[in-house]
């Protein structure tokens, strides 16, 4: 087997900014872009020998991609939409990115107005078949105002991510123009842009009509229709390796032992840990080894938004003091139902009345705690039971340690031809309710 190759320390930040959002664009990262621009050669051999990724270089469309490919794509990944919590697109935002790129191919210029008729007459005419959603944008005898402007919603929604990722320019606000029926700005789209979206084989050449939809994932993700007929095999040990390997760079924590054969787990393996650790430390990722997972952080805060356990939001102290529990349970491995965290954090506002005073439910803390715990790796969700976690082995790492204060200094008392003792410069102290969350 071929030794990993080493990354030059001046690219780590570049080769972790490409993991992260997929692409890098000269307007929006001019250092990184050159920088990448410049050694995308090394790059390009890193990316590909050691996970089998493309890196592709566009030059006169000002952007370089890198197409990750995974057979078994986490389901929390893919575009989120641009508001506050940043939820992930669903299934009409997704279809109206695709019908919006395909107009904008044809006229890189148009109206909102003229899109949203373009393709409203492409779903009207496939509706019928099942094979698009109906997306009618004006209100009618047929159609209710809250349909319409749900659709319109959905179309800003998709919008706002091409713009988000440099595809396409608007010059207006999108929100204010689709809210109103009469609304409108123009769209101006990046055909360059546009054709470094494609990023897998064909879907007619795949045939995935008929594939059933669990093997869908596995199609789209082969490099070529050779490896796409061979692509449902038994893995070889260069595939088992890519597989690791990958979960390593882009996941927060692996389970070594998730591995579909009957042979040794290949990071238990002394050829697959070594190399497995060369490419997290090329990278300049850490890695926290058990035999039984692997939790790997970014220092530098690029490859990765996970930024766990840093902030004092009620919901990160939630997080943290449900994780302080989960190592002490006389079964560490129990799985964990909404009702036990909603229980604990009852038994922690019992006892600090003052915290998470803005949740009138205790269970919708809970569903947010879990949320953040399962996106760090520590929880893993039922996919079988609503409302159900199974703790991993990446909760027996932490140790959560509650700081609290020394009270302030009892005044003392005055004698008694003594004038009273003064104050300290502005005024008592207020006393000090501690977060369970606060931590080491």
């Amino acid at each position: 087997m071929n030794e990993s190759l080493l990354l030059d320390a001046d690219l780590r930040e570049s080769a972790l900014l490409l993991m992260a959002s997929g692409r890098l664009r000269i307007e929006n990262d001019p250092e990184h872009y050159r920088a990448a621009l410049k050694d995308h050669q090394a790059l390009a051999e890193f990316f590909g020998t050691e996970l089998n990724w493309t890196l592709e270089v566009h030059e006169v469309a000002g952007v370089i991609r890198l197409h990750k490919r995974r057979s078994d794509v986490p389901a929390d990944r893919g575009p989120r939409l641009v508001r506050d919590r940043k939820p992930l697109a669903g299934t009409l935002v997704m279809i109206l990115i695709c019908l919006a790129c395909e107009q904008l191919w044809r006229r890189p210029r148009m109206g909102v107005r003229e899109l949203m008729q373009a393709i409203a007459q492409v779903c009207a005419a496939e509706s019928t078949d099942g094979r698009l959603p109906r997306f009618p944008v004006v209100a009618s005898q047929e159609v209710s105002k809250k349909e319409a402007r749900r659709n319109r919603q959905s179309l800003a929604d998709a919008l706002k991510i091409l713009v988000a990722e440099g595809t396409i320019t608007v010059d207006a606000d999108l929100d204010r123009a689709l809210a109103d029926e009469a609304g409108d700005l123009v769209v101006t789209a990046s055909r360059d842009r546009l054709a470094t979206k494609f990023s897998s084989l064909s879907p007619t050449l795949l045939q995935l009509d008929d594939l059933p939809p669990d093997q869908h994932t596995a199609a789209l993700s082969a490099d070529s229709l050779l490896d796409h007929e061979t692509a449902f095999s038994a893995p070889t040990l260069e595939q088992r390796r890519l597989n690791a390997v990958r979960r390593l760079v882009d996941d927060p924590a692996t389970d070594p032992l998730d591995d579909p054969t009957d042979t040794t787990a290949y990071l238990h393996t002394l050829t697959g840990r070594e190399r497995a650790l060369n490419v997290v430390a090329a990278l300049g990722l850490a890695a926290t080894v058990r035999r039984d997972w692997w939790q790997v952080t970014d220092p530098s805060g690029h490859a990765s938004d996970i930024d766990f356990p840093h902030g004092r939001r009620t919901e990160r102290q939630a997080a943290l003091a449900l994780l302080a529990t989960l190592p002490g349970r006389d079964d560490p491995a129990a799985p964990l139902t909404l009702t036990d965290i909603a229980d604990l954090f009852t038994q922690l506002r019992a006892r600090q009345p003052r915290w998470a005073a803005s949740y009138d439910r205790m269970t919708t803390l809970a569903r947010a705690a879990a949320g953040e715990l399962t996106s760090a790796g520590l929880l893993k969700a039922d996919p079988d039971t609503p409302s159900h976690w199974w703790p991993t082995p990446g909760v027996h790492l932490w140790r959560v340690r509650v700081h609290q204060p020394d009270p302030p200094p009892t005044p003392k008392t005055p004698l008694p031809d003594q004038p009273d003792a003064a104050e300290p410069a502005g005024g008592p102290h207020p006393p000090h309710n501690p977060s369970p969350g606060d931590h080491a």
